[in-house]
Order: C-alpha cells, then structure tokens, then sequence
C-alpha cells in the first residue's frame, strides 16, 4: 500500500498533469502513465515508450523499468504497487472534488440507468458519468480522475464478478447516493448462486446505511426492498414503476421502464423540472448494442447483445414473445429471434441455457437461431419433435459457422422484426449487416 507521502505527492503532479492513462498505445499529451500488470502484460515494459509518446510521468513498479542515465524524479515515479497506487490517488481526488457521488450497480441495466440519469441531471448541472462500462477496480478510479474541476455531481457505475468487489469500489468513490437496479442470475461463476449476486450488490447499501448515505430503492421490487429493510439505518427514497408515467422514450422493451422510473425519480430528487425531465427521457438515444432499433434495408433489428445472463434474456424473450411487428412498422409481419450463449455462468450454465430453451420453446416464434456451444448442448438434449413442427430451430457452435451457413441466406429474410439476444462475448453484432 502506498503511503500517504507518496499520494500526497503524486497528486501534486496529477493536478498539473490531469490526465490519466493505462494503454501506452493512446497516450493523451501530457497525461501520466500507470504502469498496470495483467495476466499476460507488464504495463512497466511500456513505460519507457510512453514517456517518448508524450507522457509526462510514468508510474512503475518495477525499478529495472527505469532506464539507467535518465532523471527518476522527473519522468519515473516508484511506488510499491501501481494498481494501489492509482486507487489511492482516485480516492485523494475524489475526496478533493467535494460533490454529490451516485453509484449505481444491479445485476441489469446499470449502464441504461448510468445514461438516463445523466441526461436527466444534465438539464441541471454540470455531471460527469462513467464513460461506456468502466466500472471495474480499474475503471472507477480512471472514472473518478477523469473527473475535472468545477463538475457538479458524478455517477459512477460499478461492476462486480465476485463478493467484496463492490465494497473495494465503494471505499475509493465514497458514495452519497446509490441505486441497485435488480438482483439475477449473472456471473455466477464467481457469486455462486443468486444469494451471493444479492449479497454482493448489498454491499452498496451497506456503505451507504454506515455513511449516512440515501439509497434510491424499487418497493415494487420485493428483494431490492427486503434487502433495504435488513438494514434499518439506511436512509432510502422509494419508488415504483409508476414513477415513469407519462413519460416517452426511445428504449424499447418494458424491462426498460424501470430503469427510466428510476432516473425520473433520482431527477425530481435533485429538482430537475418536469418538462426537463421529459425532454432528457425522450431525446435520450440507446447506446450501441443496448436496447437499440436498427431499421436495416430489409428489416428492423432490436439489438439487445451487449450482455445477456439468465435474467436479462427472460426480460427480453418475455417482451419480444408479446410485441407485435405492427407495434415497431405496419409492414412487417413476423418475428424472428437469434440469441447467443450466456457466459460466466459456472456449474449453472448447463441448467440455465436448458430452461432458456424450455421457454423458447413454449413462445409463439417461427424461425430461432441459437448460436453458442452451450445453447447447441442444451438442444441436443432436448426433444424439438413437437416444437419443430411449428418453429425453424438452428443451432451453431458459435458466431462463424453461423455466419457461414447464414449470411447468404439471410438476404432473403425481409420484412421481419429481429431480436440479438446474448453475452458480449458471442459478438451477435457481427450479423446485423446481414440483415
């Protein structure tokens, strides 16, 4: 652990430098370099590069990453751990900032949620928010450094794969607020099973019941609001899913109305107006892959496959199972959904992907498409006799063999609304331009 001196120290330096980098492949003018290590990298060998593309310090580890013949002091900074190091400076800057700190965490939809509230604080104040999903042990800190002076408020989303995560992420942000969007079946490779995805994302509101903090909690949601009651010091604002009433958005899906139901209320919270608040909702446009509407030459294609995980793809086989064609465009007439395995899911995997099935099964689709060794599994297993004779069932592998057999083919699928359900993983983006 790095000392107090030592952050002391480097901050001065990152407050005439404030810019922060990890990649010496993108070296910002000026920034300072963090020397991170990885499985299969050690950030210290880059260092040196770095620094001749326009780094002005280099923070190792590793005293040989230090040339012989140059000034340390000047263009190396030596710290015991960089990754430490860099946290601990997070933290320093956090605390210097001095402004109202969101996180935001949930097994889905904290990236839409992480967009929405922003708009929606944005018709109010200067916000900074976590850019695309950095929101790791990484990621938060190079969130909160890239906080600058004279910002309002700041949301940052955390991610968690394991217990103890979330607490880590919370002692660097210092949160005032937090919000947990739902509790599902996600990563479970490193939670277990769905009490310990519960357990983890609770150590948010333990945080905040310990620092007086407010968390934002669904009472409709009866394990959001079970998990708040287990803690009788946390100060909490309720809502429900009316909360997004009268509002509009271009988000698709009714999964999706809670996550606007909660930046409404974290909006009227902190006094954005009510014909704001509507603007933001309704002008805010899904990010890549999320939520998204594509209207292809041929057809329109819900792009839903930046993560996937046993609850999320339910949400979203329930909403497309009931959406009419007619509901998105008069023309089209037939649905058709392709989804891709669901990672990280451990011993339950197996399990999981067999029951996704059993449901897909009982759902009024014509065409399927399941891409991924585990889907492919879980349909060798299974009977399709009956379900054959109403639906096309494929299965591939993975995303290659199914853009081999396909992506001729699909030329003539025209006039269909498309759903890409799947982890980041099975990249089911690559067959849109097929579409």
């Amino acid at each position: 652990m790095p000392s107090q001196q030592q952050i002391s120290e480097l901050y001065d330096l990152y407050t005439a430098h404030p810019a922060v980098t990890t990649d010496s492949r993108h070296i910002p003018e000026g920034a300072i370099f963090f020397a991170l290590r990885g499985p299969s990298f050690d950030g210290n060998a880059f260092a040196a590069e770095a620094l001749r593309k326009g780094a002005a310090l280099a923070v190792v580890d590793d005293p040989e990453a230090i040339p012989s013949g140059t000034n340390p002091s000047r263009d190396y900074f030596l710290v015991d751990n960089v990754l430490q190091t860099l946290q601990e400076l997070a933290a320093m800057h956090r605390t210097r900032l001095g402004i109202p700190i969101l996180a935001i965490t949930g097994t889905n939809g904290k990236t839409t949620t992480k967009e929405l509230v922003h708009a929606v604080l944005s018709q109010k104040y200067r916000v900074y928010a976590t850019q695309g999903n950095l929101n790791n042990h990484i990621g938060v800190p190079l969130t909160l450094l890239a906080m600058p002076a004279g910002i309002e408020f700041g949301i940052v989303e955390m991610g968690a794969s394991a217990p103890g995560e979330i607490a880590a992420l919370c002692r660097i942000a210092k949160p005032d607020y937090g919000i947990v969007t739902n509790i599902g079946k996600a990563h479970l490779e490193g939670f277990g099973d769905e009490e310990g995805v519960k357990a983890a994302k609770g150590e948010l509101y333990d945080r905040l019941a310990a620092d007086g903090g407010v968390a934002f909690v669904r009472q409709d949601d009866a394990t959001l609001a079970a998990m708040a009651a287990q803690r009788p010091t946390l100060k909490t604002v309720r809502y429900g899913a009316e909360a997004a009433d009268g509002l509009k958005s271009q988000l698709v899906g009714n999964y999706n109305r809670f996550n606007i139901a909660a930046a409404a209320t974290i909006g009227r919270h902190f006094g954005v107006g009510e014909k704001e608040l509507y603007g933001a909702i309704r002008d805010y446009a899904p990010t890549i892959n999320r939520s998204q509407i594509i209207r292809t030459k041929n057809n329109i294609v819900i792009a839903d496959c930046y993560n996937a995980n046993p609850s999320s793809m339910r949400a979203a086989l329930d909403w497309f199972g009931k959406l009419s064609p007619y509901d998105l465009d008069a023309t089209k007439s037939e649905k058709i959904a392709i989804l891709g395995d669901m990672l990280e899911l451990g011993k339950w995997s197996a399990a999981e992907h067999r029951a996704i099935l059993e449901l897909i099964l009982g759902m009024d689709f014509k065409r399927v498409v399941l891409i991924g060794q585990e889907f492919c599994d879980a349909a060798a297993a299974a009977d399709l006799r009956e379900a054959t004779q109403k639906m096309s069932l494929m299965t591939f592998p993975d995303m290659d063999a199914a853009l081999f057999y396909l992506r001729e083919r699909l030329a003539y699928v025209k006039n269909k609304v498309v759903l890409l359900k799947g982890s980041r993983g099975m990249a089911l983006e690559r067959i849109v331009r097929y579409l």
